[in-house]
Formats: C-alpha cells, sequence, structure tokens
C-alpha cells in the first residue's frame, strides 16, 4: 500500500487477488492431464513439455521455496527482535542475532517433523496462532488510527523510483497470494481432485482474503507512509498485548517455513535416504539432521546478510511467482487444452504469458535494485 497509495494500492489488492485466482484455477484444471493425476509441479510440466522442463520447473520452484523461507525467517526474527525491544532500551541485541536463534528453533522443530504429514496438528495450531496475531494488529491499529492526528499517504520520490516501487509493489502483491506449491497442495485433495480443489480455491480467495485485506488495508489508514512491512513494529498499546501478537508470529512463521521447506526435506530424505529402513533409524535420522540442518543454517545466514523483508518479498514473485503460477500456467492451458480454445481465447492467454514474462523481468530488475539501495543504506547484517 505505501508505495501505491489508496486507489491504486486497493484496485492492486483486488486485480492481484483475482488474476491468482484464474492462474490458480488453470493449474487445479490440468491436474489429471494426460489421464493421470500429477502430484508435483514439476511433473506436471515434465509431462507437458519434456524432460529438460522438469528439471527447469524443479529449480525455479525451489528458488521460489528457497526466498519464501528466507523471508519468513526474516520475519520470525523480527518478531523475536519485537519482543525484545518491548521490555529493553538496550539495542545490544542485533537482529541478525534474532535471525540466528530463529535459524535454531527452526532445526529443532524440523528435525522433530520427520515428514509433512507429521504436521497434521500444527496446522490446527498455526490458523489459531494467526487468529490471534490477525485480532490483534486489527485491534491496534484501529486504535492508534482513531487516536492520532490526520496521517500522510503521500508517494515521495522521483519518476524514476516510483515506477520502480510500483513494479515491485506488483511483484509482491502476487507473492502475497500464491505459493507455486498448488499441484503438490491439490495432490492431497480426494476425487474429483478438480472440482475439490477449485471450490478450496473459491473460498480461499473470497472468505480467506477477507482477513488479510482488513489488516493491510487498517494498517495503512491508521499509520499512512510510515507503515512498516512488519504491522507491529508500528503499533502502540499495552507490552503483554503485543507481546502475544509477536510471539504467536514468531510461532506461527516456525510452522509455516516447515511447510515451505517440506519439498526440499522430502528430495533430500529422498536422495540420502533409505526408505528400505524406518524413518526414525540411525542412518534416516543422521540425513535428516545433516540435510536440514545445512539447509537452514545456508537460509538463516543469507536472511542475517541481507534482512530486508519487503525487497526479499519483491524479488520472490518476480523472480519465480511470475513464471511458475502465470506464465506457465497460461502457456500449459494453450498446450493441452488448444484444440477446444478458440482464436480469441489462444489470443487471451497468449497476451497473459508476454505480459507476465515482462513483468518478471521487470520486477526482477526492480527487486535487485532496492537490495543494492538497501545494502548501500544499512550494509549486511543490518539492525532493522
Amino acid at each position: 500500500m505505501v508505495p501505491l497509495g489508496w486507489i491504486a494500492g486497493t484496485l492492486g489488492l483486488v486485480a492481484a487477488a483475482m488474476i491468482s485466482l484464474y492462474a490458480s484455477v488453470l493449474l487445479a484444471r490440468l491436474h489429471e492431464t494426460g489421464g493421470k493425476r500429477h502430484i508435483r509441479y514439476r511433473d506436471l510440466t515434465g509431462h507437458v513439455y519434456g524432460r529438460k522442463m522438469y528439471y527447469v520447473t524443479w529449480t525455479l520452484q525451489y528458488i521460489n521455496l528457497f526466498m519464501i523461507n528466507i523471508g519468513y525467517i526474516i520475519l520470525a526474527g523480527q518478531s523475536l527482535k519485537a519482543i525484545y525491544t518491548s521490555y529493553s532500551n538496550e539495542d545490544v541485541w542485533k537482529l541478525p542475532y534474532f535471525i540466528a536463534i530463529t535459524g535454531v528453533i527452526c532445526s529443532v522443530f524440523a528435525f522433530s517433523i520427520p515428514h509433512l504429514s507429521a504436521l497434521r496438528v500444527w496446522l490446527g495450531v498455526s490458523s489459531l496462532l494467526s487468529l490471534i496475531y490477525i485480532l490483534i494488529a486489527i485491534g491496534l491499529s484501529a486504535r492508534d488510527g482513531h487516536n492520532s492526528p490526520p496521517r500522510d499517504y503521500g508517494i515521495y520520490g522521483s519518476k524514476t523510483q516510483k515506477m520502480f516501487s510500483c513494479i515491485a509493489a506488483a511483484a509482491n502483491l502476487v507473492f502475497v497470494y500464491n505459493t507455486g506449491m498448488l499441484p503438490e497442495i491439490q495432490a492431497t485433495l480426494k476425487s474429483p481432485s478438480v472440482k475439490n480443489m477449485e471450490r478450496a480455491l473459491y473460498l480461499n480467495f473470497s472468505v480467506g482474503l477477507l482477513p488479510l485485506w482488513v489488516v493491510t488495508l487498517v494498517g495503512y489508514w491508521a499509520y499512512g507512509s510510515s507503515t512498516s512491512s512488519y504491522l507491529l513494529n508500528n503499533a502502540r498499546g499495552p507490552e503483554w498485548i503485543k507481546t502475544l501478537a509477536n510471539t504467536s508470529a514468531f510461532l506461527q512463521t516456525l510452522i509455516t517455513i516447515h511447510i515451505f521447506a517440506s519439498p526440499m526435506y522430502e528430495y533430500l530424505d529422498t536422495k540420502y535416504g533409505r526408505s528400505n529402513e524406518s524413518i526414525y533409524s540411525v542412518h534416516n535420522w543422521t540425513v535428516r539432521l545433516v540435510t536440514r540442518a545445512t539447509y537452514l543454517i545456508v537460509t538463516t545466514c543469507v536472511a542475517a546478510l541481507f534482512p530486508f523483508l519487503g525487497d526479499f518479498m519483491n524479488l520472490t514473485g518476480a523472480l519465480s511467482t511470475f513464471p511458475l503460477t502465470f506464465v506457465l500456467a497460461n502457456h500449459m492451458y494453450i498446450k493441452v487444452k488448444g484444440n477446444d480454445l478458440s482464436l480469441l481465447q489462444k489470443l487471451w492467454h497468449w497476451a497473459n504469458v508476454w505480459l507476465f514474462a515482462l513483468l518478471a523481468v521487470a520486477g526482477s530488475v526492480a527487486a535487485v535494485r532496492f537490495i543494492i539501495i538497501d545494502y548501500k543504506t544499512y550494509h549486511i547484517f543490518a539492525n532493522l
């Protein structure tokens, strides 16, 4: 909202949701292409395009998930730092320290959850934690907005800065609405998988988005152009309430990191583990310990080096979400359903392919530009 303002920001929230829903429905309808269910995104693209595209998609998807995990580790570190600053005026502990603590706790959690199915109970806990954070964030923001003088909603900077900010904001918006894991999620649904996935998507992009929109709009209304990428940094109120919200955000983020890291864990477990042994055997336990620790150490180090949350969200949206969710979805739909599409429908899908390919390039340039600017301003291991 900050780089776009009220009108463009609100329209962007709605437009990005509609476009994301449309692309997700296209992808969901390709789930049973060729008479079988494709349980991984790379399996689907490999079937449609061939083996080379299987590896291209694999690379894009894991870059996407790696970038998402970097963003979530930064977010978890910010929530821990917010708890620390609520009770201490000393600036001894910096954000990179809290990011490192997050990495250690994530590693312990990853060792204790051998596979994604074992996370089932934690998903309910995650939903409860999200609800706590949302309610507190809305309540504190509304209170601050009511008690504060008129806010500044101006969009500042040169024309070039505003242009890059708008492009980066567009990438950020699509990142928020998409995961790059839709086929993997759809694979968990019962038949008819396409209809069930469509129902889930319609529910998610209607009722499910309301809390997100409310937090975003109320937060921007309360704090204007000074709104932080982590909303609770702006909020004022009783420290115990803010601590509860920050703790909920931290714990919920731990669970979310494990979800988005699970495809990498699955790949590493399959490659280095022994399928003929128990998942709790010494060998398989050692594999999980070494591989997951290594993955999280690398992720945590990158997050601590460049703790620019908004910039990584922009880069992830441009570099991987645009190609995976929009470019490939529309192009595969042409490849698979081409004989059943009219000329106008084909032109529409081709227009989407080229538009989102151009946006991916422009968004990547804008995001890298902001990372370089922030790096020069704050340097590595910045205490944001």
